[in-house]
């Protein structure tokens, strides 16, 4: 049997990020606070700083003595646990690693592989030797799971599905119009489209409840959206053929016109009529997927069986 015990998990998100005490190898989240990620310059060495300072104050407080802490953040994070992109949090040529590990032992993941891993090991991908996972949140970015293990390429960068620009000629104008997935369905820029069609939503979110609702516009949106999913997911299953597929992140945690039009326009996009009946399932963690797939990171460090 494996010793319980309480591992702090971080989720460094594109909007908000969250310290949380996990209680493992069960997963169930003990407490949690969140903060805003902040923007820009904020999000660099000042709030690196400031994190390791707000995760010393969470851990000091608690009476069951934490063993260690594991930090997942929405960007390139390497083979040796280096963040190789900036795209969001501005750690690159830092090293949070070693200023986490001032606290206790550390380990630093990319947000998608923690919440995959998460999902592997006590979600909805249990019951699956392989999977595809994708995040659909402020940001889009995939992995994929074999044999209960997320796969993180050759370099550590396996996960960027939604940020390479396809470019396409409009018919009408001859204009090259030039857009990344996360332009279309990511909650960053469906908040975009939203605000700049005059809809009165001001976040994906709203903007999916809208349409639910029978919003005309908010629909056109949200099925362009889902439609772009489906390509880019469906092209992914015909390149990698998984077992099944799973999407986790904030913009699919409710039945609708979203998630059904996603399901349907995925389908509609697989090649092979047998691979066109896989699983697609909701991951199972919501919210917390990533930062209770941080912790599961961190309580390899000392309990190897779970690796």
């Amino acid at each position: 049997m494996t010793e319980p015990a309480t591992v702090i998990g971080v989720d460094i998100g594109g909007t908000k990020t969250a310290i949380g005490a996990v209680r493992l190898p069960d997963g169930e989240v003990l407490e949690k606070i969140l903060l805003p990620t902040p923007t820009g310059a904020a999000s660099g060495d000042e709030f690196l700083t400031d994190l390791v300072r707000r995760i010393g104050t969470f851990v000091d407080h608690r009476s069951d003595h934490p063993s260690a802490v594991g930090i997942s953040v929405c960007e390139l994070v390497d083979l040796e646990g280096q963040i190789r992109s900036g795209h969001r949090v501005r750690w690159e040529g830092l090293d949070p690693l070693a200023r986490f590990a001032e606290i206790m032992p550390a380990a630093l993941e990319s947000d998608v592989r923690a919440a995959a891993l998460a999902e592997a090991r006590l979600g909805a991908g249990r019951r699956h030797r392989q999977f595809f996972y994708l995040n659909l949140g402020t940001g889009i970015s995939s992995c994929l799971v074999l044999d209960g293990k997320p796969h993180a390429g050759h370099r550590g960068h396996a996960l960027a599905i939604a940020s390479s620009p396809i470019s396409v000629r409009a018919p009408d104008s001859g204009k090259l119009v030039t857009q990344t997935l996360e332009d279309v369905a990511g909650g960053e820029g469906l908040a975009k489209l939203a605000m700049s069609a005059g809809l009165p939503g001001r976040s994906a979110k709203e903007l999916i409840e809208l349409a639910d609702k029978g919003d005309g516009p908010a629909q056109g949106l949200i099925l362009d959206a889902a439609r772009a999913i489906g390509v880019s997911l469906g092209l992914a299953i015909n390149i990698l053929d998984p077992e099944a597929v799973i999407i986790g992140g904030g913009l699919v945690r409710s039945e609708g016109l979203f998630w059904n039009a996603i399901l349907r326009e995925t389908r509609a996009h697989i090649w092979s009529h047998e691979t066109r009946t896989l699983s697609i399932l909701k991951g199972s963690l919501a919210g917390d997927a990533a930062l209770i797939g941080a912790a599961l990171r961190a309580y390899a460090i000392s309990s190897p069986k779970l690796r």
